[in-house]
């Protein structure tokens, strides 16, 4: 087996790369960002704490092991140009492309080339470690989507798609055919919160539709949902979650769907080729 660094950021997946790794035998070492990911999983795993405007030591510490495939899980907080210019490396990378503030996935796409070209490793998606990682199409617990609900969700994705068609975040909520926000750089979980106060208990609907950018690098920055997102999308009183298959990361699959069942809400897998009309 090659042996892959493990790119750690905030969040489960992390932890959960670490344990595929162990539990099918795969020689791995984590390089995990200062300040993101949380030590405790991967606290008994080979490792180095890195920072995100320090590309230098990376490349450097992944090649000293021996690293033939990198993987990037978890959130990370951009860092400044200015922080991103003291570095060797970095200041290369930025002198190629250009200083100017690249969207999330332009700049994404370009590290993705700049590491598999300058430096040699190959990138995988988590999906190639974790599977069923992916979303799915369909219900994923006994609450389905009613007619409202799917209108609601239709409308989700075309304001998903017009956000992510200009690189600014990759989800809507949407109550009634109200868009009650749109993502930005604060993410999903501010977003939902920021939303919650425009809720209207006493109307139908309400949902968090989540789907990737058109141009998405999908081996670093799929969009992802886990149980602190269902469980804050119930405390706000929506309705339910879609996802768009094979686009989006289900971190806690099961633990999602439970929550989901006790709280009456639907977690729905859209095929947004087939999805209504217009996808």
């Amino acid at each position: 087996m090659r042996k892959l660094g493990i790119i750690a950021g905030a969040g489960a997946l992390p932890g959960q790369i670490l344990s595929a790794c162990r539990d099918t035998g795969r020689p791995h070492f984590v390089l995990a960002f200062e300040g993101s990911a949380d030590p405790a999983p991967l606290a008994d795993a080979p490792l180095e704490w890195i920072r995100i405007s320090s590309l230098s030591r990376a490349m450097d510490i992944a090649h000293r092991e021996n690293i033939e495939e990198l993987v990037l899980v978890g959130g990370i907080q951009r860092p400044s140009m200015l922080d991103l210019l003291r570095d060797v490396r970095s200041a290369k990378f930025l002198a190629k492309v250009g200083t100017r503030m690249l969207g999330d996935d332009n700049l994404l796409s370009a590290v993705a080339r700049e590491i598999e070209e300058s430096e040699g490793f190959d990138i995988i998606g988590p999906e190639a470690v974790l599977e069923d990682i992916l979303a799915r199409s369909g219900c994923y617990g006994a609450i389905e989507p009613g007619a409202d609900d799917k209108a609601d969700i239709e409308r989700g994705i075309d304001a998903a798609k017009v956000l992510g068609g200009l690189d600014i975040g990759q989800a809507a909520i949407v109550q009634n055919g109200r868009i009650l926000g749109v993502e930005g750089a604060e993410g999903t979980d501010r977003l939902i919160e920021r939303c919650a106060e425009f809720v209207i208990k006493e109307e139908p609907g309400g949902v968090l539709v989540k789907a990737p950018k058109p141009s998405q690098e999908r081996r670093i920055d799929l969009p992802a949902v886990g149980l602190s997102t269902m469980q804050k999308i119930i405390d706000a009183g929506l309705r339910g979650i879609a996802v768009e298959t094979g686009g989006v990361l289900v971190v806690d699959r099961q633990e999602m769907t439970d929550a989901a069942d006790r709280a009456g809400v639907y977690f729905f897998g859209f095929e947004p080729a087939v999805f209504g009309n217009n996808h």
